[in-house]
């Protein structure tokens, strides 16, 4: 019999159904799949490797800054997670909780961590000293379980993968350095690596993480024109650090509390690349973060020396250290096309008879889709620059679009005619009052995204009160 072939199908129009179409790229693409627990999913390999090249790129920024890989229990006692209260109010209607040991009822519950600020005060109470030991910069690569009502791929999910930074300095201006840096660290990570545009900036009060003094973030606009919280950074006091006894000895030989941060990113990274760049193809992936950087597909592979030439040009570019594979399966080139089309592989390598007598190859970008006939002695000079041109180029297209969808408005009624339209950034002055914050999401269906750092004088006044402003605030409508 022959041999059943897979085919590529049909993934949902972009401009039918965006949430669709996205659903259809986790799964056609092989990203994830849906486990036998509700609200849970599996990482499939390929979406796996795009999370370890993240997880790579990202750690290897990290340790530059001194920070250290640690690794903290899954599960935190009930009476640890309320010692510190603004943080259990916030998290407590998303904690899953373990009340069985074996066939024996637990003396006390037991949360699956939700976060870690908890587990790494209870640490630094055992293992700080003095002020000798300062700073203590940890990081820890793991899962986290939060009991979300709706869910979907990467974006929210009862259990997703994670890093979470945790540190404690001496002074609160160490603390508050390291807060900035590490958001900077995240938004440099996305512009190179991601090629993803992102607005770093403070979170208000009212949409900051429980138990901090300050939250910091980086919002990205997706296609359809929503803002997706992309990564966070914390910076705490010594709230923690009081509320977990966790002391040192200071220079002038008195008792003190240290002041901490925690920042992380997650796999909604991943949900971020694909609502960023891809396209009714499917996945289009910046060459940092693809499995498969080339793929090598030979032409007319039955024909005498086609599989060697194609075998010949895959080893000349694992060479020079690329993520490059030779698809020599009895699939047809259409399938072939499509199937890593599908899958964002930024390259494509063809070579068949009539190239091996010209002495060339073609090469397919897949952001463009442009073709190029290279000359074999240029392959990997064509290669390399054109893995460079192609995350330029979604970081440009992207940048623009961010910039073409993001206006300025100075009345709620505009806002909520723009929105209505189109949706997109909103950018306001604002009172720095709460319930004018409120009132905007209420009356123009938009949320505080960020107090920028690139702060731009809009007007005097408030659009919603018309007391007067005190900041330049990005609004939308947020995932």
């Amino acid at each position: 019999m022959a041999k059943e072939k897979k085919q590529v199908k049909a993934i949902t129009s972009m401009s039918e159904d965006f949430a669709q179409w996205y659903t259809d790229i986790c799964l056609k693409a092989e990203l994830v799949d849906y486990a036998s627990v509700k609200g849970f999913m599996i990482l499939r390999p390929y979406g796996y490797a795009i999370w370890e090249n993240i997880q790579r790129i990202m750690d290897g920024e990290f340790k530059k800054t001194g920070h250290q890989n640690v690794a903290m229990p899954v599960l935190i006692p009930e009476s640890l997670l309320k010692k510190e209260g603004e943080l259990v109010e916030g998290f407590a209607p998303e904690v899953a909780w373990v009340t069985m040991g074996g066939s024996d009822q637990l003396e006390e519950r037991l949360a699956f961590r939700p976060t870690s600020e908890t587990m790494f005060s209870d640490h630094f109470a055992h293992v700080l000293h003095s002020w000798r030991e300062l700073p203590m910069l940890y990081n820890q690569w793991c899962s986290v379980i939060r009991w979300e009502k709706t869910t979907r791929p990467f974006l929210r999910s009862r259990e997703f993968w994670w890093q979470e930074g945790h540190t404690i300095h001496e002074t609160a201006e160490e603390a508050e350095r390291e807060t900035e840096q590490q958001l900077w660290t995240y938004a440099n990570f996305c512009k190179d690596a991601l090629a993803m545009p992102v607005i770093p900036g403070r979170k208000t009060d009212k949409e900051k993480f429980a138990g901090a003094e300050a939250t910091y973030t980086i919002e990205a606009m997706m296609k359809d024109g929503k803002a997706l919280q992309s990564a966070t950074s914390h910076y705490f006091g010594d709230k923690f650090s009081r509320a977990y006894g966790v002391t040192f000895t200071g220079r002038d030989n008195t008792l003190q509390y240290p002041f901490q941060t925690s920042w992380g990113s997650t796999t909604r990274l991943i949900g971020a690349v694909i609502m960023t760049h891809g396209d009714d193809n499917g996945l289009v992936l910046p060459p940092a973060i693809a499995p498969v950087q080339v793929v090598v597909i030979p032409v007319a592979q039955h024909k005498p020396g086609v599989l060697d030439a194609a075998y010949q040009l895959e080893k000349r570019l694992k060479a020079i250290d690329l993520r490059v594979k030779c698809d020599d399966s009895d699939q047809s080139n259409g399938w072939k096309y499509a199937e890593y089309e599908m899958k964002g592989v930024p390259l494509r390598v063809e070579i068949g008879p009539k190239d091996m007598e010209k002495n060339q190859c073609v090469i397919a970008r897949r952001d463009t889709g442009e073709k190029y006939f290279v000359p074999l002695e240029e392959l990997e000079t064509k290669v390399q620059q054109l893995l460079v041109e192609v995350h330029d180029n979604l970081y440009e297209s992207a940048k623009a679009r961010m910039e073409a969808n993001t206006f300025a408005f100075d009345s709620v009624e505009a806002i909520k005619e723009a929105e209505e339209k189109h949706t997109c950034f909103v950018k306001t002055m604002w009172c720095g009052d709460e319930a004018c914050e409120v009132a905007m999401k209420e009356r123009a269906g938009v949320s505080s995204r960020c107090m920028p750092f690139e702060q731009e004088h809009l007007g005097d006044v408030c659009p919603v009160c018309g007391k007067p402003a005190k900041k330049m605030v990005v609004w939308g409508v947020a995932y």
